[in-house]
C-alpha cells in the first residue's frame, strides 16, 4: 500500500528577539521593538489531514453556496429525490462533533453513523472504505479544528427517512475493505490507485450507475451521468467522460497533461467546467505534483473500456457542417485539431464523444463556464449559442462533432437538447 504518510508536511517556527543597539550607539528613550509573537506549530497530524480533505474535494459537496465551509446542506438529486449533505464542523448539536475517531472510521469504511444509522452512497463510502485507518483519523483530527457552526441541512426527500433497505443494498453492492497494493506495480502507480480509488472517488461520476445506482463495476471509468448541485430547486444534467484508455476516453491524452488538467484546469487537450470545476478548484489542485502524477499515471493505465451505443455516421452528421464553418471553425480549425492560440482540440476529445451528450449541450448552449483562478492561457472564452441556435441546430452541430474526424458517439436528439435548457 502507498505509505502517503511519507509526504513531507514542511512548517516553521518563526521567532525572534528584540533588536540590540549597536554597542557605543547613542542611547534613545524609546523602548525596544518588540519582538514578534512565535506562530504556533502545526500539528502534522492536523496539516495531513486537511490535505487529504482536499484530496477527497469535501468541502465541495459539505459547502453549500453562501453557507459556511463544512456546514453541510448542499442539495443533490438522484432518482429517489433530493438528498442534502451533512454538516460536519464540530457542532454538537447538528454537527459531528460528538463522533469520536471511531466513529468517522465506521461512517467512512462501512456507511455507518454513531446509533447504527445507515448512511446512503451519495456519501462515497464504497470509495471511502479503501482509505487507511491512519488517513481517517488524520481527516477527523483536521475537522475537529473547523469552526463548530450550528446549521441543520434540509431534511431529505421522503425516501431517504427509510434506511433499512440499505442493509440489502451493502450486502449487493457494497465490498468493505482497505486498499491493499499490487506489487506488480510500481510505487508511482499504486500512489495513484489509492487516491483515484479511494479519497478521489473518482468512479462516483465516471462509472455508470444500475437501476439500484451501484456503480457497473464491468464498466468501471468508463463513463456516467451526474446531475450538478440543486440550487433553487433546480439542477442540470451532466456526464462524465469515459476515463479509460479507450478511442473515446483518454487515449488520446498524453501523462503530463492529464496531470497539467487536474492541477491547473487547463491543457492543451481540455479546460474544465460544469462539475469538474469544484474537483479541481477545491481538490485536485491543493495536491502536490508528485500526487497528481501519480493520479495521471494510473488513469493512463485503465484498460480501455469501449463506449456501448450505435455511432452517428459521417453522412448523418454532414447536416451540422455548416453550423460548424460558421460558428466554430475558425478557432477549433476545419479538421477539428484546434489550437494552441485558438481552441482545445475536438477531434478525439472525450467530451464530444462521451455516450450520453449532456456535457457537451451544455457547452453549446451555455459556454464552458470557466472558474475564477482557472488560466486557459491564450485560448478565448468560448461564446455560448444556446439564444442563436434552435433544438435542432444544436443536435446537427452536436452530431457534426460526434460523427466527424474519426469521433465515434451515439446520435444526439432535438429532444435531448431541449431537456438541457
Amino acid at each position: 500500500m502507498p505509505d502517503l504518510r511519507g509526504i513531507i508536511l514542511a512548517f516553521c517556527l518563526i521567532s525572534g528577539g528584540a533588536t540590540l543597539a549597536a554597542e557605543g550607539a547613542p542611547p534613545t528613550d524609546s523602548p525596544p521593538a518588540a519582538a514578534p509573537a512565535p506562530e504556533a506549530p502545526v500539528d502534522p497530524i492536523v496539516a495531513r489531514g486537511k490535505y487529504l480533505a482536499a484530496a477527497g474535494d469535501c468541502i465541495s459537496c459539505h459547502t453549500r453556496p453562501g453557507g459556511a465551509p463544512f456546514t453541510g446542506g448542499v442539495g443533490f438529486e438522484t432518482p429517489f429525490g433530493s438528498i442534502y449533505s451533512s454538516n460536519i464542523t464540530p457542532d454538537n448539536e447538528t454537527g459531528i462533533g460528538k463522533w469520536t475517531a471511531a466513529d468517522l472510521r465506521k461512517a467512512m469504511h462501512e456507511g455507518i453513523a454513531p446509533g447504527g444509522k445507515h448512511l446512503f452512497p451519495a456519501f462515497p463510502y464504497t470509495a471511502f472504505t479503501k482509505v487507511t485507518d491512519q488517513d481517517v483519523d488524520a481527516i477527523y483530527a483536521y475537522l475537529r479544528t473547523l469552526k463548530a457552526e450550528r446549521y441543520q441541512p434540509p431534511a431529505n426527500g421522503l425516501l431517504f427517512t427509510m434506511r433499512w433497505p440499505m442493509m440489502f443494498w451493502n450486502a449487493l453492492f457494497f465490498e468493505q475493505g482497505r486498499y491493499k497494493a499490487d506489487t506488480s506495480k510500481s510505487a508511482e502507480w499504486n500512489t495513484g490507485a489509492y487516491l483515484v480509488e479511494g479519497l478521489g472517488h473518482c468512479g462516483a461520476c465516471h462509472t455508470p450507475r444500475n437501476i439500484f445506482q451501484a456503480e457497473v463495476a464491468a464498466r468501471a471509468y468508463a463513463g456516467g451521468v451526474i446531475m450538478d448541485h440543486v440550487a433553487e430547486g433546480k439542477s442540470r444534467r451532466w456526464s462524465a467522460v469515459n476515463l479509460t484508455s479507450s478511442k473515446t476516453g483518454l487515449a488520446s491524452w498524453p501523462v503530463e497533461e492529464l496531470k497539467s488538467y487536474l492541477k491547473t484546469g487547463a491543457s492543451a487537450v481540455a479546460g474544465t467546467f460544469g462539475p469538474m470545476n469544484d474537483v479541481i478548484v477545491n481538490g485536485t489542485s491543493q495536491l502536490t505534483d508528485a500526487d497528481v502524477q501519480a493520479m495521471a499515471v494510473y488513469l493512463k493505465a485503465l484498460p480501455a473500456r469501449e463506449q456501448e451505443g450505435q455511432p452517428v455516421s459521417a453522412a448523418e452528421a454532414q447536416a451540422g457542417k455548416p453550423i460548424y464553418d460558421k460558428r466554430c471553425s475558425e478557432c477549433h480549425q476545419a479538421a477539428g485539431e484546434g489550437g494552441l492560440f485558438s481552441a482545445p482540440p475536438l477531434a478525439g476529445s472525450a467530451i464530444v464523444q462521451t455516450a450520453d451528450p449532456a456535457s457537451l449541450i451544455n457547452v453549446i448552449l451555455y459556454g464552458p463556464q470557466i472558474p475564477k483562478g482557472v488560466d486557459f492561457g491564450s485560448w478565448e472564452t468560448m461564446k455560448f449559442y444556446g439564444d442563436v441556435l434552435s433544438d435542432a441546430d444544436v443536435a446537427a452541430l452536436s452530431n457534426y462533432l460526434r460523427g466527424s474526424w474519426g469521433n465515434k458517439a451515439p446520435a444526439v436528439t432535438a429532444a435531448q437538447v431541449a431537456a438541457q435548457r
